[in-house]
């Protein structure tokens, strides 16, 4: 008598002999048939589904509301204070109790608060001649920016935040005794000008290259007053390429402004290999003018060709770049939807309100760190990573068990009631956090960007985003590959009842999968909450684009989805930007038909046989 083992992977049978027989197939090929006859029309079905959502989630307001800035009667009415010609070299922080970026050194407290205390002429020769750090420079042009920098009637300086929180400085302790007449610090146009070049000379003069090149910019955005000999001797005295190739440049464009004719045409051929937005009005505006020299015309049109077709190419980069994020933070929605889907063939529509409750977790962690550990606010997104992976996982543990297991093989009713379930989440939410976008802040060491050129500039925030995607997917193909309950997943998803019948236990194997799956989701709504405004209708922007992912990228498909959400996150941020929004989504939707039509399986078909 031959003893037979269940291979659950393949979803063969093997004799202990080694002979491999075949299963019975008359049923199956029954099944099979009037499974591929509903397939089309039960997924023409859900795509309508899908729009009717679509078109009722797109008159929903997911911008958040602004604040309003209550004028104290305690303190003067702040004067308006233009700052569009000032290049600030660092983002506002809004992490911390105060919502202030502040230096913390003690060598910047006393340079702006020397600085406050200055009359104008005082103040004047600081900036000339700046005697604290570069970053506490940063931090007076921040301030002022953002109109944060007071002073009191006994000469001590505050900062004031936009929600009128009043804070001593250097020493951040916020005060509820408000000087009678506190007065906003201001700037003239004399120190305006002072504090743009003091701020250049001051980085002109770091060690880092990265100083360096900011004050490059600085100068460019102020290109109208910029000594000429400055940026000779800087240019001669550089050592790193990168910034000598940017004080070249910017040298090229003060001698086409000012040169003579021989002089501007050298510029112009030195200019071509510029993708400077900036660069590109200078030499249109030179074309428009009349009596053009011929030689000079010349070499002006060579010059706007390239300098078009290269900022031409660093913005679709930066296009392509954007698109790459949005589809990191769908394939991790879309990576639990797939496992949930192929394992127990629900459609949870529930899954968007799992991401919601991701991103309202990490505002919830934001929070406590804020309230009970103020010195560690900047690495709150640490604890929100793992928090909103289990809160998330246990809701959908909870869905799964009350809501999804009573109705299995019951697709229609599994999707109301998931439906409901989403609806009562939604309202919760705005039960306790109210219907209006509540504000999470990006941490600071993920503020800013890395500027690959003048006209490609990357967000940190969504290179994180990636680079913790492809981390997250990474882990994910080990768990499903190398581990023994990756396994079972997969056993379940290919042949459940041969599963079961060695002994594996489904039902606890469905309940883990699904809160795994939920898990995925809510780590989508932490990474959202990086980029984007965080309220209770912030999971229906999403869920149609998570299942568009799951259905082309094939049922339980981990490479698919991988696939599915770079071509649909690409191509739905490059139609965004031709036809708009609106009309991008619909093209997308009638792409997926028409791509379900021809390929019901997605783009990888699951193996292994399915037995009723």
């Amino acid at each position: 008598m031959q003893r037979h083992i269940l291979c659950p992977i393949a979803g063969q049978i093997s004799s202990k002999n080694g002979n491999d027989q075949q299963a019975p197939t008359s049923g199956l090929m029954r099944h099979a048939a009037i499974f591929s006859i509903f397939i089309p029309l039960r997924l023409l079905a859900l795509t309508a589904l899908f729009i009717t959502i679509f078109i009722t989630s797109a008159h929903a307001d997911h911008d958040g509301q602004p604040h309003d800035h209550d004028t104290n009667t305690a303190h003067n009415e702040p004067s308006l204070v233009t700052t569009a010609n000032v290049s600030t070299s660092t983002q506002a922080s809004t992490s911390g109790t105060s919502n202030i970026s502040i230096a913390t050194s003690t060598s910047s407290g006393d340079a702006i608060q020397q600085f406050v205390a200055g009359d104008f002429s005082q103040r004047q020769a600081m900036l000339s001649d700046w005697p604290g750090s570069v970053e506490s420079l940063d931090s007076l042009v921040e301030f002022i920016a953002n109109d944060e920098l007071y002073q009191g009637n006994s000469g001590q300086t505050y900062l004031l935040n936009k929600d009128d929180q009043l804070f001593t400085y250097p020493n951040k302790e916020e005060t509820a005794d408000w000087p009678s007449d506190l007065s906003q610090i201001t700037l003239t146009n004399a120190l305006r000008s002072a504090l743009i070049f003091g701020q250049a000379k001051v980085k002109l003069a770091s060690d880092k290259p990265a100083q360096r090149l900011q004050a490059v910019d600085i100068l460019a955005n102020n290109i109208d007053q910029v000594d000429p000999a400055i940026i000779t001797t800087a240019a001669a005295n550089e050592d790193s390429a990168k910034v000598k190739k940017a004080l070249t440049a910017l040298q090229a464009r003060i001698d086409f402004k000012n040169g003579d004719l021989p002089t501007q045409i050298a510029a112009a051929k030195l200019l071509a290999d510029s993708d400077n937005p900036q660069v590109l009005v200078d030499i249109e505006s030179a074309l428009a003018a009349d009596g053009l020299d011929a030689s000079l015309k010349t070499a002006l049109i060579d010059a706007e060709s390239s300098v078009s077709r290269r900022i031409e190419i660093s913005t679709w980069t930066g296009h392509i770049f954007t698109g790459m994020s949005t589809a990191s933070i769908l394939l991790l929605a879309a990576l639990g939807l797939a496992i949930t889907f192929g394992l127990l063939g629900v459609i949870n529509m529930a899954h968007g309100e799992l991401i919601m409750i991701g991103a309202y977790t990490t505002y919830m962690v934001q929070n406590f760190f804020q309230a009970y550990m103020p010195d560690m606010a900047g690495w709150y997104l640490l604890a929100a990573i793992p928090a909103a992976f289990l809160v998330s996982a246990v809701i959908g543990m909870i869905i799964e068990r009350i809501v999804i297991r009573p109705l299995y093989g019951r697709e229609l009713e599994t999707l109301l009631a998931t439906f409901g379930v989403s609806l009562i989440l939604m309202q919760l939410v705005r039960m306790i956090f109210g219907a209006q976008n509540v504000e999470v802040s990006n941490v600071a060491w993920l503020s800013g960007a890395y500027q690959v050129s003048s006209s490609l500039v990357l967000p940190y925030n969504r290179i994180a985003i990636i680079g913790f995607t492809v981390i997250i997917v990474a882990l994910l193909v080990y768990l499903l590959n190398k581990t023994r309950f990756g396994l079972f997943i997969r056993a379940v998803t290919q042949n459940r009842q041969m599963a079961k019948a060695v002994g594996i236990p489904s039902a606890r194997i469905d309940m883990m999968a699904f809160g795994l799956g939920s898990g995925l989701a809510g780590m989508a709504g932490c990474a959202l909450a990086q980029v984007g405004n965080v309220g209770p209708d912030l999971g229906q922007t999403y869920i149609i684009d998570t299942f568009l992912v799951v259905v082309v990228g094939g049922v339980g498909q981990v490479w698919g989805a991988v696939l599915a959400a770079l071509g649909l996150g690409v191509s739905g941020t490059v139609l965004e930007i031709g036809i708009g929004a609106v009309l991008a989504k619909i093209v997308l939707l009638v792409l997926v038909i028409l791509f379900i039509q021809k390929r019901p399986q997605g783009l990888f078909a699951l193996k292994g046989r399915f037995v009723e």
